[in-house]
């Protein structure tokens, strides 16, 4: 493997030093004293983004370690590979990043590993990216692709769905009780005005909810954006299957330990964690998620959602 296994050209915002000075990795202090890190070992960072969680691994496994790093954005690889590879080379560290969806780990590994992350979350970057279409803050074209170069953007979907497949979306994605009523006036609006952008999302959803049923503790919009996007990149597809490939990648004594951020994700998580202690072989490392500390939740409001599960590899 190539030390930095990426496309060239990666596309990197002109604003990236300000956005690693504001990243914070999700229960960094959690995730530290989980995960069997050490010196000369080898760790997956199976969700790179900005290399928060990374900067942090090559700490622990040097001098002589190993970090392979996945993601599926060729523009946030660019920017961990600025952020990590100076840190790695000073403490002798080989670094392996790779451009490709978590899901495919076992396929790219060569070796056994000590230690591996799965932060299933958004970054900051990503989030506060108006291109992306990723949130609603700032108006912005209508995407949601964390691989730009593939697959449909969500104003795609939205402009061909049926009724039927917008409102199915929302509530198994988003848990959003006005789904129907927000699905009919996605269809409703399209015909007029095919939705192009965050801004037309947003004021569907607006139409779609009376005022005093509005949820007052987040934006009403939060539930589809959050539900439309995870269809977008496919992001639970294949989930549980690549946790039983992620784990056997570990050695004897190994942790896998994974940060999910809604219920759909948690328990897929849970699931295949209690598969896999079931069949022998694995030990849950705690029989509830852990959770950021109240501290972390007012310095990094995103990080309030999160929940902390691992499992520990005892034999093979």
């Amino acid at each position: 493997m190539r030390p930095f296994d990426g496309p060239a050209g990666a596309t990197v915002r002109p604003d990236h030093n300000s956005e690693m000075a504001k990243h914070e990795p999700v229960m960094l202090r959690e995730i530290l004293e989980i995960l069997p890190l050490r010196a000369g070992g080898v760790v997956v960072d199976g969700t790179l983004g900005l290399g928060g969680h990374s900067e942090e691994f090559l700490k622990k496994i040097a001098p002589d370690g190993i970090l392979y790093g996945f993601d599926w954005d060729d523009s946030m690889l660019a920017l961990a590979r600025d952020r990590l590879l100076p840190e790695a080379s000073r403490r002798h560290v080989v670094i392996n990043l790779i451009h490709d969806d978590f899901r495919n780990i076992a396929q790219r590994l060569d070796r056994q590993v000590h230690a591996i992350l799965l932060d299933l979350g958004l970054n900051s970057a990503q989030v506060d990216d108006p291109e992306r279409g990723i949130s609603f803050k700032d108006e912005g074209p209508l995407d949601m692709r964390m691989d730009r170069s593939r697959g449909e953007p969500a104003s795609a979907l939205l402009n061909r769905w049926s009724p039927q497949q917008i409102e199915q979306a929302l509530w198994d994605y988003g848990d959003e009780r006005w789904a129907r009523n927000i699905a009919r006036k996605i269809v409703e609006r399209r015909k007029v005005h095919p939705l192009r952008t965050t801004k037309d999302l947003v004021d569907a959803v607006l139409a779609a909810i009376p005022i005093a049923a509005r949820d007052k503790r987040i934006h009403p919009a939060t539930r589809s954006f959050q539900a439309i996007r995870i269809v977008v990149n496919g992001e639970l597809e294949g989930l549980g299957e690549a946790l039983h490939s992620s784990a056997s990648c570990l050695a004897t004594g190994g942790v896998l330990a994974v940060l999910s951020y809604h219920s759909g994700e948690d328990r897929i998580v849970k699931k295949a964690f209690r598969a896999l202690v079931d069949g022998g072989g694995y030990e849950d490392l705690a029989r509830k998620p852990a959770t950021p500390s109240q501290e972390e939740i007012a310095r990094n409001p995103r990080s309030r959602s999160a929940k902390l599960r691992a499992i520990k590899r005892f034999g093979i």
